[in-house]
């Protein structure tokens, strides 16, 4: 798995490194069930603090993109690319709502509205 990230780039580093991988999945780079390398390889890797990386590894957990297992390490989840899609969407749609003066609870009222 090749991951860069964009020094440039005003985003957060744990962001950058949740974006990474997102993508990576996206893209079918990481499959459902492959295992990730170690928090400290993918730091070394990227050249940031361990705790950056594991900052942005478990905000994928939480997302459902990835599933931390106790002496397996992290692996892909199952269901990770359609997951992560979903999310990169909802992220859209929250940043397009902005941009109209929408806030989240005004968008979330108006998908309560849709159900």
């Amino acid at each position: 798995m090749l991951l860069k990230l964009d020094l440039g780039d005003a985003r957060p580093l744990h962001e950058q490194v949740a974006g990474a991988i997102r993508r990576a999945v996206a893209e079918g780079e990481c499959a459902p069930g492959d295992k990730l390398p170690p928090a400290r390889e993918l730091s070394r890797a990227l050249g940031v603090n361990t705790n950056t990386v594991l900052r942005g590894l478990r905000a994928l957990r939480d997302e459902g993109v990835l599933e931390f297992r106790r002496g397996r390490g992290i692996t892909v989840a199952t269901d990770a690319g359609t997951r992560a899609e979903l999310v990169d969407r909802v992220r859209q749609l929250i940043a397009d709502a902005a941009r109209s003066g929408y806030s989240r609870n005004d968008l979330v009222d108006l998908i309560r509205g849709m159900s």
